[in-house]
């Protein structure tokens, strides 16, 4: 038969432990649902930079698609 105390002391451990992970993980999905998500796109001359600095094109190469780019053919 089951007293007035119910579960005892561990009841009382896991029903607390329950609802800060309850509060937490909302806490958490609402973070998660507001945060900002626009990640800034990247543009050609981003992309070229990072071609260049990774040393997948030469200096010439990289000087004529920015002028390529820019609109600017020589």
């Amino acid at each position: 038969m089951w007293s007035w105390h119910g579960y005892g002391a561990w009841g009382w451990f896991f029903g607390t432990l329950m609802m800060v992970a309850f509060w937490g993980a909302l806490a958490w999905l609402v973070v998660q649902a507001t945060r900002d998500r626009h990640t800034p796109e990247r543009t050609p001359e981003d992309i070229l930079a990072e071609r260049y600095a990774r040393g997948e094109i030469d200096r010439d190469e990289y000087d004529q698609r920015r002028r390529d780019l820019a609109g600017r053919l020589d």
